[in-house]
């Protein structure tokens, strides 16, 4: 049935590769089969459930079969809206004890000039080389499980359920998401590491839109598609200026509400929207001949000057800007930390955001 990927019996998943390469529906199946197989395991169970107080080896046999289902069901569940993967470069050297990195800058100086024949005053070139460093931290979310929940569910000849996994690897995806857009922890007004993120890094170039729209004002709800186009175009440019055009903004991002007003603001009576329009005609097009990327983040709807809408502009290249993952969200052994409960830890090695060249990179408020 399921011969691709998975154990035809109990559909335990065989071959990571082809079960990403399966359908929904036929994985939904594979799951469904693999949950059957351990709710038969925990009905071999039934007889056993009073040693559970006394024998941790009969709760231990129970839950480690029970937990590889969840955790490989978990781990094959993505969470879209807290994926900055597509927003900058994910590094992942390492593992969960590295404490940090180490990174060299290097850059060039002297300059040719006019000499004599018989000159001895020869213009050398050379370099300048500095040495950087990044810190990494532990965090951690996991869940448990009660003696309770183990023998209602053996009795019950059912698997256990994967929801608390589930929830704390939301959890973990939650907190990196807030660590790589701010630095901060969900709901956090100031970051405990000292970090930034990719929206509010003090050394990146930042600055307000003209307020020449109706009024006057700033938004783009108040200027013509001309002013819009003009305030996007001279971010992109920006980025080209600054570094010298040697490095080009290939990534534009804005507030998720902005966004949608650009994708339903129509051009006259044409069937193309504002945004279609900026795609096409954007100083990053015009020069490299590529499309430019426009994504939306709700994580930009207050970022800026007062609390205000902020748009980015950069260059999303690892050379620019990284984030420092050595040790993705995993979950330990599970353990009995008291007469009643099995606990199940979650680690993670954070490093944060690292923006390498910040003039590639910039901020625009207020629209």
């Amino acid at each position: 049935m399921f011969i691709n990927f998975a154990d035809a019996t109990g559909g335990i998943i065989t071959d990571a590769n082809a079960w990403h390469g399966a359908d929904e529906s036929t994985r939904q199946r594979a799951l469904t089969a693999w949950k059957a197989h351990d709710a038969r395991l925990a009905a071999s169970f039934a007889d056993k459930t009073a040693e559970f107080l006394v024998d941790a080896q009969v709760g231990r046999a129970f839950l480690t079969p029970q937990l590889y289902r969840i955790e490989t069901e978990v781990y094959m569940r993505k969470y879209p809206s807290f994926d900055f993967g597509q927003l900058m470069t994910v590094i992942t050297d390492g593992d969960h004890w590295d404490v940090g990195t180490v990174f060299y800058s290097m850059d060039q100086v002297g300059k040719a000039e006019f000499l004599a024949g018989k000159a001895f005053d020869m213009p050398y070139a050379s370099t300048l080389m500095n040495q950087h460093t990044h810190a990494f931290h532990l965090a951690g979310i996991g869940y448990e499980w009660s003696v309770q929940e183990m023998e209602r569910a053996a009795r019950l000849g059912r698997s256990l359920s994967s929801d608390k996994a589930m929830a704390a690897d939301q959890a973990a995806q939650a907190f990196l998401w807030s660590i790589a857009m701010t630095g901060r922890t969900p709901g956090a007004a100031t970051s405990e590491k000292g970090w930034t993120g990719l929206v509010n890094n003090a050394s990146v170039p930042s600055a307000q839109v003209p307020n020449d729209g109706t009024g006057p004002a700033r938004t783009f709800a108040s200027k013509t598609d001309a002013q819009v186009l003009r305030d996007i175009n001279e971010a992109l440019i920006a980025v080209h200026t600054a570094t010298g055009e040697t490095h080009v903004a290939n990534t534009l991002l804005l507030p998720t509400s902005t966004y949608q007003e650009l994708a339903s603001r129509r051009l006259g009576d044409t069937a193309d929207t504002l945004l279609d329009f900026i795609r096409q005609k954007n100083a990053y097009t015009a020069l490299t001949g590529q499309s430019l990327t426009i994504r939306a983040t709700r994580a930009l709807e207050t970022a800026g000057t007062g609390n205000s809408k902020r748009l980015i502009a950069y260059d999303n290249s690892r050379e620019v800007i990284r984030f420092h993952l050595p040790g993705p969200h995993q979950f330990l052994p599970p353990f009995q930390k008291g007469s009643m409960v099995y606990e199940v830890g979650g680690i993670m090695n954070v490093g944060g955001v690292e923006i390498r060249l910040p003039k590639a990179i910039v901020y625009r408020d207020s629209f």
